[in-house]
């Protein structure tokens, strides 16, 4: 009902069909969609869970096998046609908002989180190809990935090159109308699998005379099989898994270590022009940053319900409100039911960032806004940080309301907490996000962007605490900006903070939003939703008095960045 209420009342659903391409979109359609796809969810993908986590993906004889039951369930969602739901039509999509394909991915990541990483890629990478790709790559790769036929994978990190994606060292070398890669990737997820006959990767490398550092850097796809120009698989590339990482979660999604080349090289096939791979590459990276957020929030998610059924169930100790003797459910204990709440009002708040933001986006490229462009651009690495940050911080609430049992395995509460663990870390680790935050987002165009959005929080009129959390986001961000050039340590060492200060804040304001939009319906007569509805306001009072001054709390040690942790000597760590 939440995912609902936050599409309509603060994502502008029913505003959709007015963007082109969008025409036959309706609140009908829509509703029939996210029912089959939560049926999905909880009969085929949801299961699969626990028993990826006990089998994990297995590599046999250069091929990687996957845990039982993935191979039908992978045939289900491509069935389906879920691939392809915010892709044009005439392209093989279904032409729905990447609103409506949000809410579906979080019921993905909720159901089974390293399932839908293989989903998740293939789009990152149609939405390259979409973008960036030619002709005759967009007519071999795009249907048959939209399809779910072929799958898709993002090939960045070396074992010498992490994060610093200049320092990668895999090879390009012309042969005819085609390239031959050389070079290992790591850390590939689903670089390897049995779920398809084909495996598309996109491959950052260097060309014989790119320059260095970032700037030299090229993107190729680099089929497992070469097809023809129809369409059709040809010879096996020169490509393999060499082995798969052993992880603290997601066991069941295949983390590969590929190598490219170890006989007559790869053939790789270049997209666009040289030397701008990771400008293509940030394409498919920002839809994973969106994706990798909406991971946060769709743990948290499953972590909540998992959490608040067992305090339904679980009783021990007397009611010491109200004197009843005991055993009574532990929902009932002041402790429990705060730490319930925070982790209903974090992922409420989640809940709307993402969508809002999802909806930004649908404005940006349906309809050119540029406004709600500038919007998405500034918010993305807040969606990836502080989602997956409090997807970890709930997963770990959730752990702590099962108590004992909450440390034992087969309740699944501790699942959940190492399988979020990986998201703070991947597709940017949260302190490059933030960086990315102060520096591309904020200090480039001396924070006009954030600006406008502190403006469009005002037009509301904020008060109480909220109007406090807005007044720390424009003071501790103009001075973050006016920082970045004069003194960069400063603006460095805030940049973690700044940007959680910034999700607090902006998802603070959306659940004042859903309140008031809330109050609108029961002033309305809804009385049918009557308990949802008294639910949103008091969830969202419950942030605006619990969640809301961490923003303000935060101003501090923003201003104050760049002292110790900068004087103190490297050898006095």
């Amino acid at each position: 009902m939440d995912m609902r209420f936050v599409m309509s009342e603060l994502a502008g659903l029913d505003e959709m069909a007015a963007l082109p391409g969008l025409e036959e979109v309706s609140p009908d359609l829509i509703a029939a969609v996210l029912t089959e796809a939560a049926r999905l969810a909880g009969e085929v993908l949801g299961p699969l869970n626990r028993v990826g986590d006990v089998q994990g993906a297995v590599l046999e004889n250069g091929v990687v096998r996957t845990a039982d039951g993935f191979r039908a369930a992978y045939a289900a969602f491509t069935a389906g046609g879920w691939n392809g739901v915010p892709f044009e039509s005439a392209l093989g999509g279904q032409g729905l908002p990447w609103l409506v394909s949000t809410a579906l991915t979080e019921m993905w990541q909720s159901a089974c989180l390293s399932f839908s990483l293989a989903p998740l890629l293939t789009q990152g990478a149609i939405d390259l190809l979409e973008r960036h790709g030619s002709e005759e790559q967009k007519a071999v790769y795009l249907g048959r990935m939209m399809s779910g036929e072929w799958t898709g994978t993002m090939n960045l990190t070396e074992p010498q090159a992490g994060s610093d994606v200049g320092a990668l060292r895999t090879r390009a070398v012309p042969d005819g109308g085609a390239w031959r890669i050389r070079g290992q990737k790591i850390f590939i997820s689903w670089g390897d699998h049995d779920l398809t006959d084909n495996i598309v990767h996109m491959v950052l490398a260097r060309t014989p005379d790119a320059p260095e550092g970032i700037r030299g850097v090229s993107l190729f796809i680099v089929p497992k099989f070469v097809p023809t120009a129809d369409g059709a698989l040809g010879a096996r590339n020169d490509l393999r898994p060499v082995g798969l990482e052993h992880k603290l979660g997601i066991h069941a999604s295949p983390t590969c270590v590929m190598a490219y080349g170890e006989n007559d090289g790869a053939l790789g096939y270049l997209v666009g022009e040289e030397n701008r791979g990771i400008e293509y590459m940030f394409a498919m990276m920002n839809n994973a940053r969106l994706g990798v957020g909406l991971q946060g929030l769709a743990v948290a998610e499953r972590a909540y319900q998992q959490a608040r059924d067992f305090a339904l169930e679980r009783s021990q100790g007397r009611d010491e409100l109200t004197g009843e003797k005991g055993p009574v459910p532990i929902v009932r204990h002041p402790d429990v039911r705060r730490m319930l709440l925070s982790m209903k009002a974090q992922v409420e708040a989640m809940r709307a960032l993402c969508y809002w933001v999802a909806a930004n986006l649908d404005r940006a490229r349906r309809a050119g806004d540029a406004e709600a462009e500038a919007r998405v651009d500034l918010l993305i690495p807040v969606v990836k940080a502080w989602c997956s940050d409090l997807g970890v911080e709930i997963a770990s609430l959730g752990v702590q309301i099962h108590g004992g049992m909450g440390f034992i395995e087969e309740t699944g509460a501790a699942q959940l907490l190492r399988d979020s663990r990986i998201a703070p870390i991947y597709e940017g680790s949260n302190g490059i996000q933030a960086m990315d935050l102060i520096g591309r987002k904020i200090a480039r165009d001396g924070g006009k962007a954030l600006e406008a959005q502190i403006a469009l929080m005002r037009r509301d009129g904020p008060a109480g605490r909220l109007a406090e959390a807005v007044d720390a986001t424009e003071r501790t961000g103009r001075l973050i900006a006016e920082r970045y050039g004069r003194d960069f340590g400063a603006a460095a060492a805030a940049a973690v903070p700044f940007c959680r200060l910034l999700g607090f804040t902006v998802g603070g304001w959306l659940m004042e939003r859903g309140s008031a939009a809330a109050a609108r319906r029961l002033g309305n007569g809804g009385t049918e939703d009557r308990e949802f509805l008294e639910a949103k306001m008091l969830t969202a009072r419950f942030y605006a008095e619990h969640l809301l001054p961490q923003a303000t709390a935060l101003a501090g040690p923003i201003e104050a960045a760049g002292g110790a942790e900068l004087e103190m000597a490297v050898s006095q760590f």
